[in-house]
């Protein structure tokens, strides 16, 4: 059976000690409630609820699945339970306006939430993840009223949320949605489409479902720039916000589906459903990146979310099972075979899975401060600037985190060997829940064409030297005695990291250049890049959480082991996951030739 501790110490190691978000609150008056008193009982609180109410469900859950019956979703028992435990506790409205029925909370505390539940219960999680889409949504583009109406039962977590994009003949290509929407009089739309792979579309947990979809006007351009986005509730909801007919919103189906089986994804026929327009027509697909980023984000934290949970049960399971002798000799010579734990190849997976789950986790979190920024940001070049910061990081976080999670849960079948792949176990869980982190929300390839095509060239490096920057000032700040105490101890990473920022700038030149000659180059390289591009934004991080542990030591603290692991973890990184890049930039350098100088009929062999 899974089990699950949530990483309380680590978060707050994070919070308090790596990112300082108590003096970044200090800086909006609007977050003068988030003290470190209150954020502890916060992190204490729903960690209880996770490890209590969410995680013995998961399994459960899985094997269970969702059902489907005529257009009826029943999720697995005790999800609909758990869930009325959690708008009870007021979860849902932790980082959300006041104005609305919020707490009023930074949204970046929201990520430590998020995190826990997702660990706990990925499945069970993605019902109340997919409202924070839509609610940042309708709070930057809906009007006052579409506010009024939608936010207060979506904050409350009484209706929920979700995105509709995708459909039978189109994913990522959005530029082919042929979802229609035709004006009435009274100022609605009648949508008509079918959409596909809506996650949470359908279920029993609330009495309403608002659904944010994507739709072509009459003679509106083709492709992109013709879509438009509209508000669709489930349930018709009149102007004072009672709920009335059906709004021929019907399920005609919920996949079958290689894991996440808790979590209902949905085939949803609009037949002339009645919505209402949100943001300026033909510029849905712009309204609707709010909801992207917040999504992708959070896909992000779904690798974080597999790692953690597969290093905590590897980790109790090589302590316990008992297989051959140490090489260097007997180190439990009074059981009859020493514990895996003992071997170098066990170790090292260990030491994997616990590198990518807290460097991943350092990541998101780095994260979560810039979208606090975004959303209170005073003006529209603070805005952008903080905007344009995330916009850079988001598909690294997405794609990079979401592989890694795939491989730190593989790796967790692995130490468990033929058990990880039983079901009572939950390693094979895992890793099925996992794998879907890596295709939703834009594919790994589409977040690499993304960084290094839009955020990179398109913007001649611009983005990519701003973040440099930033980390060369962390390495010169930290390599200088008056400044660091700790110099020596950091001068490790320091120097490691320095280089492969050097190298990336360098490499990215070099890639913008060949990219003029030939554009295959551009998708030949870009998912290497991205991932060698991943692995120094994780460096960085790592670098960050070394020096913030050296200076813990240097003081009175208790749980010293605590942060000597900290530093044991990130020289491990360093050493055995960062050279990872060089392999990365040959490859991302090779000629494109290698992959398309075979004729389409050559690649077949029938």
């Amino acid at each position: 059976m899974l089990q699950y501790k949530a990483p309380v110490m680590d978060m707050k190691f994070l919070i308090e000690d790596v990112f300082k978000y108590y003096a970044h609150y200090e800086k909006y008056p609007e977050f003068a409630e988030a003290t470190p008193d209150l954020v502890d009982a916060i992190l204490q609180e729903c960690a209880k609820f996770c490890e209590n109410e969410l995680l013995p469900l998961n399994q459960s859950g899985d094997k269970e699945g969702c059902k489907f019956d005529n257009g009826v979703v029943t999720t697995p028992k005790g999800f609909k339970e758990a869930y009325n435990k959690y708008v009870e506790g007021g979860w849902q409205s932790l980082s959300h306006p006041l104005e609305h029925g919020g707490q009023g909370l930074p949204p970046s505390l929201g990520i430590a939430k998020q995190e826990m539940m997702g660990t706990a219960n990925w499945s069970w999680a993605m019902y109340p993840g997919l409202s924070h889409g839509a609610m940042n949504t309708i709070q930057t583009h809906g009007t006052t009223q579409q506010k009024e109406l939608f936010l207060p039962p979506l904050t409350e977590g009484t209706w929920t949320g979700t995105m509709c994009l995708t459909e039978p003949q189109c994913g990522t290509d959005l530029g082919q949605v042929k979802t229609k929407a035709v004006a009435n009089d009274d100022g609605t739309y009648d949508i008509v489409g079918t959409k596909i792979f809506i996650s949470a579309g359908e279920h029993d947990l609330t009495e309403n479902i608002i659904h944010i979809v994507l739709a072509r006007l009459p003679g509106a351009p083709e492709g992109t720039r013709g879509i438009s986005l509209f508000i669709v509730p489930k349930i018709q909801v009149d102007q004072q916000g009672n709920l009335g007919e059906t709004n021929n919103v019907t399920c005609g189906a919920i996949e079958d589906k290689m894991g996440i089986k808790g979590s209902a994804t949905a085939v949803l026929n609009f037949d002339n459903a009645k919505g209402v327009l949100i943001g300026p027509e033909n510029k849905g697909l712009e309204c609707m990146f709010t909801f992207m980023n917040a999504a992708r984000v959070g896909t992000a934290l779904q690798g974080v979310c597999a790692s953690e949970l597969a290093y905590q049960n590897s980790l109790l399971y090589a302590k316990d099972r008992l297989s051959m002798r140490a090489l260097s000799g007997k180190k439990f010579p009074d059981k009859v075979a020493d514990p895996i734990i003992v071997h170098p190849d066990v170790r090292k997976m260990l030491m994997t899975q616990k590198a990518i789950a807290e460097g991943g986790r350092a990541m998101v979190y780095y994260t979560a401060k810039i979208a606090d920024e975004i959303e209170m940001a005073k003006t529209d070049e603070a805005r952008k600037d903080a905007d344009d910061r995330l916009g850079f990081i988001t598909p690294i976080l997405k794609a990079f985190l979401t592989e890694l999670g795939c491989e730190s849960a593989s790796q967790g079948m692995q130490i468990f060997g033929g058990h990880g792949y039983i079901k009572e176990w939950g390693m094979e869980q895992i890793v099925r829940d996992v794998r879907i982190a890596t295709l939703y929300e834009g594919t790994t390839g589409i977040q690499a064409l993304d960084l290094l095509g839009r955020k990179i060239l398109l913007t001649r490096g611009k983005s990519l030297n701003k973040f440099s920057k930033e980390i060369l000032i962390f390495c010169k700040d930290k390599s200088m005695i008056s400044r660091n105490p700790h110099k020596r101890q950091m001068n490790k990473f320091i120097w490691a990291l320095s280089k492969n920022v050097a190298n990336w700038q360098q490499y990215t030149m070099r890639l913008a250049l060949k990219a003029k000659k030939d554009r295959d180059f551009v998708g030949s390289a870009s998912v290497d890049y991205l991932m060698y591009s991943g692995y120094i934004v994780m460096a960085y991080f790592w670098a960050q959480m070394a020096q913030s542990a050296y200076e813990k030591l240097a003081g009175e603290v208790e749980n010293r082991d605590f942060y000597r692991a900290k530093i044991k973890t990130a020289e491990f990184y360093f050493e055995r996951l960062l050279p990872r890049t060089k392999s990365l930039a040959k490859t991302m350098m090779a000629d494109p030739k290698t992959l398309m100088q075979l004729d389409q009929d050559l690649l077949s062999f029938l």
